[in-house]
């Protein structure tokens, strides 16, 4: 049955406007995306089914649009729909970071890398630059590819922060295949860096390693 022929106080949408987003299961709030579903299936049939498909939503949000158009009723609108949503979260994150203290605010810190480096297929070492009040002032790719301490240049990384005027620096790379674990000579790695930036007095306030849904902190850890 479709989602307009429920009673009022079922449908996913005036449920939202009623309750709040978070009143909703994952598979009721991609009815809400998808508007409609496809013959035979309701808006939350088709969520339910695309739940079940990816296993995961961050696995469904980081598809190709190749996997995610397996699925029938999705396809490039739908796809292009989607990166535009995630797009708007990760834009909306990063001017929380550059308004209020980023540090103050791990958990922001960790949505935006995972929005930013959880779904590129290569390695990815980012800057978040930083002023005294711990405010965003710039983010940005540094390094890309096979990343260990030789290929990450902590002399780029201290030309970089001095050019931005940053005050510290969090430091970040993702683990495209595996778990955010840090490897010995990511922890090498940050260290290294952590004296160099020392040196012209830029904090390093944390070394985050991204892997799907997984984020490791450094400084949770007490690593530095």
């Amino acid at each position: 049955m479709a989602i307009n022929h429920w009673p009022e106080e079922q449908r996913p949408r005036e449920r939202l406007i009623r309750h709040g987003p978070q009143q909703l299961s994952d598979a009721e709030l991609l009815a809400v995306f998808l508007r409609v579903g496809v013959s035979g299936k309701s808006a939350v049939d088709l969520g339910r089914e695309m739940l079940t498909h990816f296993g995961s939503l961050h696995a469904m949000f980081t598809a190709s649009l190749n996997e995610f158009s397996i699925v029938n009723g999705l396809g490039p609108a739908k796809y292009a729909q989607l990166q535009a949503v995630m797009e708007l979260a990760r834009r909306a994150i990063g001017e929380q970071l550059k308004e209020g203290e980023a540090f103050a605010s791990p958990q922001a810190v960790k949505q935006y890398l995972q929005l930013t480096l959880s779904k590129k297929p290569y390695e990815s070492f980012a800057v978040l630059y930083l002023d005294v009040k711990n405010r965003l002032i710039h983010a940005e790719e540094l390094f890309r590819g096979s990343l260990t301490q030789a290929s990450v240049y902590p002399r780029e990384v201290v030309k970089a922060a001095l050019a931005h005027n940053a005050a510290a620096i969090i430091v970040s790379h993702n683990h495209p295949s595996g778990t955010p674990e840090p490897s010995h000579a990511d922890r090498a790695l940050t260290q290294t860096l952590k004296q160099a930036l020392g040196l012209v007095d830029v904090r390093l306030l944390d070394h985050f390693v991204v892997a799907g849904s997984q984020v490791y902190s450094f400084a949770e850890h007490g690593e530095i």
